[in-house]
């Protein structure tokens, strides 16, 4: 099929199989900034966003996308060449394709090299709610005290900030912003988390205001107490794309699109209905708006999230590169199905609307969807950043009141085996994780201490001390060097099914 470059001119004359922006998308003006455009960003927020556009509303709720890491750059270029469009590809489990282009980000800003535009769109008072999507560990708390680490290098420039100097942060943006509207008489934007982190409003809450408190006390309070921090729940399957991807699109619908998004069928959105400043008419596009967040952030966050940890080191170990493998994986799925009903789901308060057994079984199918293509390696990088916020919780729950946490105990044993950095077969694995040195020093040594790994409390708080844990993850982690991950997770299961009896 001919091919031709996405951009707004080529808009009318793409497949008609792709849906496209039937708005106009010069008459629609920046009242969002958001923070880490990413695939995940374009699948969910910027995809809802577009809904709305197609509806006719929202008209001057359009995003600004801000990037702010060295890789962001490669956005940027993308963003520039095609007029911020892109192309949403979902994939159903049954082969269904479905394609869209998306019109909602009008606008990209690479803020080492623009800081003033991104300054100046954050101070504008049509901007009324900044919205992140910068990673479980980015809003820089320590994992056991929920501290903020003012110590973080680019932090701490930020920190120390002489006028004139560009912040490097998106604390330094934002608190600056905040700064200047308040000088200039005008209300606060609204900080919307988009991150997977229980009670993500929250922790944001806890970010911001402490790195302002720490330039003047009087700000830190003033973030704290008046600007808002809406709660929020997301999700939706988007994995990294890849170069097979571009060629499928290019292949199925003749459109040259750099840097498209290729994702599951199913999303949800649970948002907090916290906005002082306004916001879109979400719910017209499908957002669930609600008081209480919480009990589907932590139903999402302990059953899908830690469940794609639950399998993803084991998955690796067991010679797996997709998800979908790992997740048909008749001794995976068993125990990974063990996990969400006897341990995570025993941890959750009721679900308004939800049946929780229906909601794992869709999980397992979303898991095992062959056509999204999602990978290991994905799930099992920056571990450091997402056990602690998904699986620990559970564990420290199930100890606290008597109930089962073998196999959650397994899975931190997995990801200790895995952070070894070689396989069963000797193969090299590439751990991807900000503390990888530390992690990799401690796991070489636990054949001789076992408990090496976790007795590192800055990720694990006491569990090493605690002698029911200790002894479980001990015992599996001694199988797994005894008799690998599949005879190990294959016992464990037995076992377990016996208990369950």
């Amino acid at each position: 099929m001919k091919t031709a470059p996405l951009h707004s001119a080529s808009l009318a004359g793409i497949d008609e199989r792709v849906a496209r922006p039937t708005y106009d998308r010069s008459g629609v003006a920046v009242g969002i900034a958001h923070f880490g455009v990413g695939g995940f960003h374009r699948s969910h927020q910027a995809m809802y966003l577009d809904r709305l556009l197609n509806k006719g509303d929202a008209l001057d709720w359009g995003i600004c996308g801000i990037g702010l890491l060295p890789t962001d750059q490669v956005m940027s270029d993308v963003m520039s060449r095609q007029d911020n469009l892109y192309t949403l590809v979902t994939r159903a489990t049954n082969g269904r394709q479905e394609a869209r282009v998306i019109g909602s980000i009008v606008r990209y800003l690479y803020a080492p090299h623009q800081p003033d535009d991104v300054l100046d769109v954050l101070v504008d008072e049509r901007t009324r709610i900044v919205s992140l999507t910068i990673t479980e560990g980015g809003y820089n708390l320590d994992p056991v005290t929920g501290r903020f680490d003012p110590t973080a290098p680019d932090v701490a420039q930020d920190l120390r900030r002489e006028p004139g100097q560009a912040p490097r942060t998106v604390f330094g943006y934002v608190i600056e912003a905040l700064r200047r509207r308040w000088e200039a008489g005008r209300r606060p934007f609204t900080i919307m988390s988009c991150d997977n982190i229980q009670s993500n409003g929250d922790v944001a809450r806890t970010a911001f205001s402490a790195f302002a408190a720490h330039i003047d006390a009087e700000l830190g309070e003033r973030v704290r107490n008046e600007v808002a921090f809406p709660n929020s729940m997301v999700d939706r399957i988007t994995p990294i794309t890849t170069a097979d991807d571009i060629a499928e699109i290019a292949d199925d619908y003749g459109i040259d699109d750099a840097w498209p998004v290729v994702c599951e069928r199913f999303t949800q959105w649970v948002l907090e209905d916290a906005f002082p400043a306004g916001r879109p008419p979400w719910e017209a596009a499908g957002v669930q708006l609600t008081d209480d967040v919480e009990p589907y952030e932590l139903m999402k966050l302990r059953l899908l999230n830690a469940g794609h940890q639950a399998i993803a080191y084991a998955g690796h170990l067991a010679g797996h590169i997709y998800v979908h493998d790992a997740a048909r994986d008749p001794t995976l799925a068993e125990f990974l199905l063990g996990y969400m009903t006897h341990e995570a789901a025993l941890t959750l308060r009721p679900v308004p609307g939800i049946d929780l057994d229906a909601y794992i079984h869709t999980l397992l199918e979303r898991f095992a969807n062959p056509n999204v293509r999602d990978t290991i390696a994905r799930l099992a990088a920056f571990t450091s950043d997402r056990i602690p916020k998904f699986l620990l919780p559970v564990i420290n729950d199930n100890l606290a009141n008597g109930r089962a946490f073998a196999r959650s105990a397994a899975v931190v044993a997995c990801w200790a085996r895995y952070a070894e950095s070689t396989d069963e077969n000797g193969a090299p694995i590439d751990v991807q994780d900000a503390l990888r040195d530390e992690l990799t020093a401690r796991a070489r040594r636990q054949r001789d201490d076992p408990l090496a790994f976790i007795e590192n409390e800055s990720l694990f708080g006491a569990l090493a001390r605690h002698p029911d844990f200790a002894e479980s993850y001990r015992s599996t982690l001694k199988s797994l060097h005894m008799v690998g991950t599949r005879r190990t997770i294959q016992d464990l299961n037995a076992s377990l099914a016996a208990d369950h009896a």
